[in-house]
């Protein structure tokens, strides 16, 4: 994070000087506030989340109540989107008011041992507030590109000038191409480092490291053959499973580990908690 705003400060600055730097500062800060308070509105919206009761899903409404007890938090609002690819996500700025979200083809693919060992993941999101990082990094990496894009238009806006009293062009088309590049890549880390903890921390809380690997093998191969078809790069990082797909060196830009090595380290997890044997030699 300390990464992406020295880099919303270099580019402001290059793209219209002292003022343009404090400028787009005070914009962060104002998409930040704004994420802070509302991001987690404006992503149910987006995915046509719609809240239940447990009237409406005794299931999910009792393995969540179960798992808060486990886990010391309060019981968050339940949502269930319309969507046949199966996934989940969690949202909100801080565990009092917390959102958790499953679709419909979730529910429909997993059983409920699996079902515990996805919602413990989303649970530990809520826990560790990565709800809230999540949100704040996809905004500073916004304004970077945002800005990243403004630095062809530099001397239009009245850029930094170098000492020579001329424009400096190679600066500009470096910090045009490089730095969104940069903020993207940040991004990505910060979002898998956090997929991994929640993984082994949202195993502790269920108990299950191996439903949770089944889940997200089980959860791969749906979302593969079921797209989700109102998944944006913007809300990616948010789902238990990347809902975008791409191959080669779309893996760089992931938001989302390798699934291979998220089921590798819950199984290293499971076998430490006296779940699975030892690995073969």
């Amino acid at each position: 994070m300390t990464v992406l705003t020295v880099l919303l400060v270099w580019v402001g600055d290059l793209v219209a000087g002292r003022q343009g730097m404090w400028m787009f500062l005070i914009l962060a800060a104002g998409m930040n506030f704004f994420a802070y308070w509302f991001s987690d509105k404006v992503v149910l919206a987006m995915y046509r989340a719609k809240p239940v009761t447990e009237a409406q899903a005794p299931e999910i409404y009792s393995i969540v109540h179960g798992l808060t007890q486990r886990a010391g938090l309060p019981m968050p609002k339940v949502y269930v989107v319309p969507s046949d690819s199966p996934n989940a996500f969690a949202t909100g700025r801080d565990p009092h008011h917390a959102a958790v979200a499953v679709t419909q083809g979730i529910v429909r693919i997993l059983n409920r041992d699996e079902l515990e060992g996805v919602l413990g993941h989303e649970l530990a999101h809520v826990k560790h507030r990565d709800t809230l990082t999540g949100c704040i990094v996809a905004t500073l990496a916004g304004a970077i590109t945002m800005l990243g894009r403004s630095a062809m238009f530099g001397a239009m806006f009245g850029g930094r000038r170098d000492e020579r009293g001329g424009g400096s062009p190679i600066v500009m088309l470096v910090a045009m191409i490089l730095a969104p590049l940069a903020a993207v890549l940040v991004q990505s880390a910060i979002s898998r480092t956090r997929e991994f903890a929640a993984d082994k921390s949202g195993a502790q809380i269920s108990g299950k490291p191996l439903a949770l690997a089944s889940a997200l093998r089980k959860l791969e191969r749906g979302v593969s053959a079921v797209p989700m078809a109102r998944a944006n790069e913007a809300t990616a990082h948010q789902f238990i499973v990347n809902p975008l797909r791409g191959g080669g060196l779309a893996g760089l830009f992931s938001t989302h580990p390798n699934t291979g090595d998220r089921v590798a380290r819950l199984e290293e997890l499971a076998r430490s908690l006296g779940q699975l044997g030892p690995a073969a030699v």
